[in-house]
């Protein structure tokens, strides 16, 4: 795939030296852990750095693995960070995203836009199959294209220990079906004509509305609502499901299909305001077994969900991609949409859609019935805020040359503070699409610099020229880590430290050598224990994602950095006492305006 993309040329994942990420890693801990422990951890690392010692064995081992393999991380990572990963993929993994609210005044509103939007995703396929689509640049170097091309026609496979991913696109005959999903009842729908061309929006049209009328009854038993359970229980379900020939056929049309299109009932209705949120647990988890949850099939990479009252967005399954693939292919769909009309195209007779069937016997109905309860659990439990902060965008922070997304790093950092009292681990997600095969590290945002200014912001001792000082180093210490001239932070290069400290571990795993002790220390416990799990996912569409946080008692914090505004979304469990969205957000919301009036009212001293 990446040969014929021409980036065979781009280097491959560095390993960094090992002295450097021990020397970083004990820089993080600083703020985050008590002094005590942190001279404890400073004794461990001298020990695991010793010449000779197991630090430089472990080393020594990624080293070679880098060298026989074209990104030493990528597997390793797709197992740990997904395929192992037990937990549902609804709230625990999937991100959701929502679009601008559509004004549907009839269901045909809603399928209108659902085939300007099938035809625009094929728009975009036909750039990936044609190799057309456009390599994208950081910096004046070219990124891995690689994401791209997992993301239509796969889909993630259950195990009772270990799931999988499958690429249909890679088959010899690649799919040429969509699946809909209306009142939880699946249909298969072609969308090219034999001559291999797309149908056209007003044939895709035609096609919907065949499909909305022979499925106007709900379905008694919501067969996508199993895909949303733990995975070992959804393994084991799977397993006992496709027994069934009909069952296995209708479960791998789905599993093949390009992506899925969830028509979805409408809501109650709520305010502007109420409506975000709404839309962003909509998008997340479907509301709730009564609801849309049984009106998915979470195991699918992409899924559009477009609501019969305008609610509109997406989810996608983790394995294969991260965000920003995702919301190009959103950017290029939401423009298709505005530029494409409905044309009338000469009538041929187009092949009803084929309704999948599925025989539930009673064990598959008692899964199902599992099934809706954990997802009922989960709905009650995620707390969600979706909020426009519309004060200013991207042009504020810029105007103080400052980077828009080290100006809400930090003022997440002091809305934490403030609810808090201190300081947490955060995880800022890094591309590291600079590399062949790249996926992600971490930008740890939580810096010594960036704990010095959120205790000063609110202490009536310190003069604003201090304050602002502080900020000015906390912001370059987010943006630390600048490679000459170029601005791309340390992590981008592949410099970060938690990928490098996964590897070293994963390595004496693989080694089978007992696991090093920095392993087993409360810090390093600590450090992985992200209360804040943070992302900006820039779109040009106006447009948010959102996901649920990575630890019982976090935050996730996903934003959209616009001109003039900014796209928030901040989500908690309503199980952990000490958390609440709204609050945060509103922290959130009172930090930037505070960091705002403190520049705008402090001359710049000289620097």
């Amino acid at each position: 795939m990446l040969k014929y993309l021409r980036q065979e040329g781009l280097p491959k994942l560095p390993v960094p030296p090992l002295q450097q990420t021990c020397e970083r890693y004990l820089a993080a801990l600083t703020p985050i852990v008590d002094p005590e422990e942190l001279n404890h951890t400073w004794q461990l690392l001298e020990e695991f750095q010793k010449p000779g010692g197991v630090g430089e064995r472990l080393q020594k081992g990624l080293e070679q693995r880098a060298k026989k393999m074209e990104n030493w991380l990528s597997d390793w990572w797709l197992q740990t960070a997904y395929l192992d990963y037990r937990m549902p993929v609804v709230v625990y993994s999937s991100p959701g995203v929502v679009l601008p609210r559509m004004e549907f005044s009839d269901r045909q509103g809603q399928m209108r836009y659902a085939a300007k939007l099938i035809a625009g995703v094929l728009d975009f396929k036909s750039m990936i199959d044609n190799e057309t689509l456009p390599v994208e640049y950081l910096g004046g170097k070219s990124l891995c294209m690689n994401q791209y091309y997992q993301v239509l026609s796969s889909c993630r496979i259950p195990g009772t220990k270990r799931d999988n991913v499958v690429n249909y696109a890679l088959d010899k005959r690649p799919p040429t079906h969509i699946t809909v999903v209306h009142n939880f009842q699946f249909f298969v729908l072609d969308v090219y004509n034999s001559d291999g061309t797309p149908l056209t929006v007003d044939q895709i049209y035609i096609q919907l509305e065949k499909i909305w009328s022979s499925s106007l009854q709900t379905n008694k038993e919501p067969i996508g609502i199993l895909t949303s359970n733990h995975r070992n229980s959804w393994g084991k379900a799977y397993n006992n499901l496709i027994k069934d020939k009909t069952n296995k056929e209708s479960v791998r049309a789905i599993q093949k299909s390009i992506f899925t299109v969830c028509l979805d009932a409408p809501l109650p209705c709520a305010s502007d305001d109420m409506y975000r949120t709404r839309a962003g647990v909509q998008m997340l988890h479907g509301g709730g077994s009564r609801w849309n949850s049984g009106n998915r099939w979470f195991d699918k990479t992409l899924q559009f969900i477009i609501g019969e009252d305008g609610t509109c967005g997406l989810i996608y399954e983790h394995a294969p991609a991260e965000g920003p693939p995702i919301v190009s292919l959103i950017d290029h769909v939401v423009q298709y949409m505005k530029s494409s009309e409905m044309v009338r195209t000469p009538m041929v007779p187009l092949r009803m859609p084929q309704k999948l069937r599925f025989n539930i016997t009673p064990e598959i109905k008692k899964d199902i019935e599992e099934a809706k309860q954990n997802m009922n659990i989960m709905v009650h439990d995620l707390d969600m805020k979706v909020s426009v902060f519309s004060h200013f965008g991207k042009d504020f922070p810029k105007s103080q040359k400052m980077s828009p997304d080290v100006f809400i790093q930090v003022a997440l950092q002091l809305a934490y503070y403030r609810f808090y009292k201190c300081c947490c681990p955060t995880y800022e997600s890094a591309s590291l699409r600079m590399f062949r095969l790249g996926r992600t590290d971490t930008i740890r945002s939580t810096s010594i610099d960036s704990a010095k200014f959120v205790k000063a912001m609110d202490d009536p001792a310190k003069h604003n020229t201090e304050k602002v000082a502080l900020l000015d180093k906390a912001v370059k210490a987010h943006r630390s880590l600048l490679v000459c001239t170029k601005y791309i932070p340390q992590a981008i290069r592949g410099q970060a430290i938690d990928r490098h400290m996964l590897g070293l571990k994963l390595q004496a795993i693989e080694d089978l050598a007992a696991l090093p002790e920095i392993f087993m220390d409360t810090s390093y416990a600590v450090a992985l224990h992200f209360n804040l799990s943070t992302s900006q996912v820039p779109a040009k569409t106006d447009c948010v994602m959102c996901f649920g946080p990575v630890v019982p008692d976090g935050y996730g914090v996903c934003y959209n950095p616009m001109d003039a505004h900014i796209n928030f979304s901040v989500s908690a469990f309503n199980s952990c006492q000490d958390t609440n969205a709204a609050r945060l957000a509103q922290a959130l919301e009172d930090a930037l305006l505070d960091m705002k009036t403190l520049l705008e009212q402090t001359p710049k001293a000289k620097l």
